[in-house]
């Protein structure tokens, strides 16, 4: 029977912690292995039980304390069957995991471990709307041999700008028979021409007829995914910045940023007589001279 070390499953280097830094690590492991970012990797698939089967016994303090009883009974088990380097070498699986029925067996004393492949790195951009609705994507990539190698990759709704999608087992082949290493994805979302994405916010323009600005109105605005209605005081400038809550790109925990609406109040570049004649007459009853406010 193989006695798993939990912590080393959920990344976490030591025994004292607590409940919620045990959520924060199953939050995080969970996400890199989710089956949506590694479609069709087996890998992944057993990594994951593990993940759930870590965090169901650890983020119980009851489960929590009686697997740490046993856990450090076999620690100690293991560490006075062996002596010097061969206590080095147990020391080293037993904090992988990978403590069994046969740890005082010669065989299991001596195998040499095999190194992982190296990790690849390389970096995608993907547009705004990629990006917040989520999409695959078919990829070519370039072997460690030279040869071009094509993928597909799930890119999951909402996915953070420079966060990296792990692809298990598609790095370097391993030169002593372990496993491949794995391909590291690294996400870039490029702007349009309508949205710009600062942390979690979204900054779009709305153009202002003079009319509505001076006025006050209540205009349509566009989201990403819908459009609402917002009201616009009356007075409003040009460069003036409207918070719509909530419309904004997609946040980690399922909740939104806001939309930043920035103000362009536009002039018709032509007009017809009965405009002109409107204009002539505002321009001779008005008294408003913004020239003179920077006096």
């Amino acid at each position: 029977m193989v006695f798993k070390n939990y912590y080393k499953i959920l990344d976490l280097e030591t025994s004292h912690v607590s409940i919620e830094e045990i959520k924060n690590a199953y939050r995080q492991a969970a996400k890199k292995y989710h089956p949506d970012v590694n479609v069709g990797d087996s890998l992944a698939e057993e990594k994951i039980k593990d993940i759930n089967e870590a965090y169901r016994t650890l983020s119980v303090p009851a489960s929590k304390r009686k697997y740490d009883r046993i856990w450090n009974s076999h620690f100690n088990k293991v560490q006075k069957a062996f002596t010097g380097a061969e206590r080095k070498g147990a020391l080293f699986n037993i904090f992988l995991g990978n403590v069994g029925q046969d740890e005082n067996q010669n065989t299991s004393r001596t195998k040499k471990f095999a190194t992982k492949g190296e990790d690849i790195e390389t970096e995608i951009n993907i547009s705004l709307q990629e990006a917040f609705f989520g999409m695959e994507k078919n990829l070519s990539i370039r072997t460690a041999e030279g040869k071009t190698k094509k993928i597909t990759v799930n890119i999951p709704q909402g996915i953070q700008n420079g966060e990296k999608i792990r692809l298990i087992g598609q790095g370097k082949i391993s030169e002593d028979g372990g496993k491949n290493g794995d391909l590291l994805i690294k996400i870039k979302i490029n702007d349009d021409r309508k949205f710009k994405l600062k942390n979690n916010d979204l900054y779009t323009n709305l153009l202002l007829t003079p009319w509505e600005a001076a006025l006050g109105a209540r205009v349509t605005i566009n989201s990403i995914d819908d459009e609402t209605k917002i009201y616009i005081p009356q007075g409003t400038q040009s460069g003036e910045k409207i918070k719509i809550p909530n419309k904004g790109y997609k946040l980690n925990d399922g909740k939104r940023g806001d939309l930043i609406a920035e103000i362009k109040v536009v002039v018709p570049k032509k007009i017809n007589d009965q405009e002109k004649e409107i204009y002539e007459k505002l321009k001779q009853i008005s008294k408003f001279n913004p020239r003179s406010e920077q006096i």
